[in-house]
């Protein structure tokens, strides 16, 4: 059974349904909700279990990022990822798939537009590991798979000839968006675009034996990059039009992932 967990914000949550399954080949055939403990914490947990045509199944497991045990949306300066990516490892999954809104700072990653991560580059300052008293070094030459990320590169090339799909992402802490000097030095060090969430799932993926790839949405310009006026404040929910547009993409890519994970 191919197994893969993915890690969100909350308008994820729902991508798997009766209507977006249509015509895929899958069909629904159970959802339930889990508790799932860590050292570091419950993790509510969404399970989705699907059937092929030939009664092959699979299964989803989608971890809100920002779960907080009031109800409320965890700011991403204070998101725990260690228990995220603990209770993403005892899915056992054949792929962990990081689905984060970022900022563009490329041009040829317009908001709208679902890219690649292919690198981080994090200047959050914050050390994220599961080994604070036995050291270990996990590798980050390449932080996510490049077998698996290689088989989106058809679903994603789909959204149009001139884009940047392949995204070096820089990683702020938050929650206020950057200023536009920072943007600008982002751009100089080769980010390509701008997240508050990503490199603390791929920095402890790297420590597991966990597949990692990223999806990284574009949802507005970052500070200073916006064609045609660099003092326009930021506006990330401008975007909500293409949300439909993007999700699509994006299930696009898991549905793939589902019918290629070893």
């Amino acid at each position: 059974m191919q197994r893969v967990a993915v890690l969100s914000g909350t308008g994820m949550l729902d991508l798997a349904n009766a209507d977006s399954l249509e015509g895929t080949g899958f069909s629904l055939t159970g959802t339930e909700e889990l508790m799932l403990e860590t050292p570091w914490g419950e993790v509510p947990t969404k399970v989705v279990t699907l059937a092929d045509d030939s009664d092959g199944e699979r299964r989803l497991f989608f971890i809100h990022r920002h779960h907080h045990p009031d109800g409320w949306t965890t700011p991403p300066h204070m998101i725990e990822h260690r228990a995220n990516v603990a209770a993403a490892r005892a899915t056992q999954p054949d792929a962990l798939v990081s689905i984060c809104s970022v900022g563009a700072i490329d041009h040829g990653f317009p908001p709208g537009t679902v890219g690649l991560a292919r690198q981080t580059l994090d200047l959050t300052g914050r050390v994220w590991t599961f080994h604070d008293e036995d050291a270990a070094h996990a590798d980050m030459t390449d932080p996510f798979d490049r077998t698996l990320s290689g088989l989106l590169e058809a679903p994603l090339a789909g959204q149009g000839d001139d884009l940047c799909i392949d995204q070096v992402v820089a990683v702020m802490n938050g929650p206020q968006f950057e200023s536009a000097a920072e943007v600008e030095a982002l751009h100089r060090l080769g980010a390509t675009c701008v997240s508050m969430t990503l490199n603390g799932e791929a920095r402890l993926t790297a420590e597991t034996e966990m597949r990692h790839l990223g999806l990284m949405l574009s949802s507005n310009w970052g500070a200073g990059r916006t064609p045609g006026d660099s003092h326009a404040p930021i506006d990330h929910h401008a975007v909500e039009a293409l949300a439909a547009q993007m999700k699509a993409v994006v299930w696009d890519c898991i549905l793939t992932l589902l019918n290629h994970v070893e």
